[in-house]
């Protein structure tokens, strides 16, 4: 009776293992999803706040860096018809384990002929980190990030770092106005 009971419950310990590894195995994938919208200034205020249209097409990429501060992941994905991109992206690349909080998503490239001028709302621009997941359930490790703007160039804010002038000091100094 004894060897019996043993042999059940090493079948069960078994059977608990497997689950355990099938549901770290699913868990080797995340996703992160957000959206990609036109904003375009030129239109009126609630417009412009409320009438943000979704960018079919639109790159954006997904840059996991190592301890060393080296890329050791890149991805992209294309936007649908209602500017959602998820990207899919095994946890695990080349024996080595993508930590989330090195990764940055960014904009890349907007196939709008008028509204293609990447903003920084949001982080799009310059890249945001990945924080925290917004679902931790079973087998599902998601992203959601808020969205990502492009916008028209007659809404561009000019650069205007004072790094960018070509005057120097001394050439101030030395100027008669």
């Amino acid at each position: 009776m004894k060897a019996v009971f043993m042999v059940v419950a090493a079948a069960s310990l078994i059977l608990v293992l497997s689950n355990f590894i099938e549901a770290s195995k699913a868990m080797d994938v995340m996703h992160i999803t957000g959206k990609v919208l036109c904003q375009d200034c030129t239109q009126g205020w609630n417009e412009w706040v409320d009438g943000a249209k979704a960018i079919k097409g639109s790159v954006v990429s997904l840059t996991c860096l190592d301890e060393r501060r080296r890329v050791m992941y890149y991805g992209s994905d294309l936007t649908d018809e209602a500017g959602i991109f998820d990207l899919i992206v095994n946890r695990t690349c080349h024996g080595k384990t993508i930590k989330p909080q090195n990764c940055f998503v960014r904009l890349v490239s907007s196939p709008d002929p008028v509204c293609n001028i990447a903003t920084d709302f949001a982080g799009g621009k310059s890249g945001i980190k990945l924080h925290r997941p917004a679902v931790v359930y079973r087998d599902l490790l998601k992203y959601v990030l808020s969205p990502f703007y492009y916008t028209t160039p007659m809404c561009d804010e000019p650069n205007t770092n004072d790094d960018d002038n070509l005057e120097t000091d001394d050439d101030k100094d030395q100027s008669n106005y």
